[in-house]
């Protein structure tokens, strides 16, 4: 089976600052560790170089080389895939936005998972509550206690 993972738990991993970071990071050391498949959509690792560099949001942002750096070592990985849009991407997003209205912050949210959708990958580990919102989704937080 392969899993996706959500750009909020990369972020907590890098975030040393962050009360999950201990938790985030030691999660992501385990499934790097197995050999399950790990997907990540193009989008999530975008949102994660974006934020993680941001001054705003990150009290010790990182450099963009050390971000970049990050999304490589991930990529690098054997089990590691990258969901991009398809043939059948437009389809799974129409499929998606049927369940709910998707509008705001819900549209990558959305995208997300007609990617999850498009590739077959069942389960999605996030700490964003949002995601249970989508009923062909199934939603793991990592950092629950």
């Amino acid at each position: 089976m392969s899993v996706a993972i959500d750009a909020n738990v990369l972020l907590y991993a890098s975030d040393l600052g962050s009360p999950h970071h201990d938790t985030a990071e030691e999660f992501l050391k385990s499934r790097v560790a197995g050999r399950e498949i790990i997907c990540f959509g193009w989008p999530t690792l975008m949102a994660y170089v974006r934020i993680s560099t941001h001054s705003r949001i990150f009290a010790k942002p990182l450099s963009p080389a050390s971000a970049l750096k990050n999304v490589e070592t991930l990529l690098g990985l054997p089990q590691v895939r990258v969901l991009s849009e398809g043939e059948r991407f437009w389809d799974c997003y129409r499929e998606v936005s049927r369940e709910l209205p998707v509008r705001g912050n819900l549209v990558p949210d959305a995208h997300l998972v007609a990617l999850m959708l498009e590739h077959d990958v069942p389960l999605l580990y996030t700490n964003d509550a949002d995601f249970k919102k989508f009923s062909s989704i199934r939603v793991r937080n990592p950092l629950a206690s």
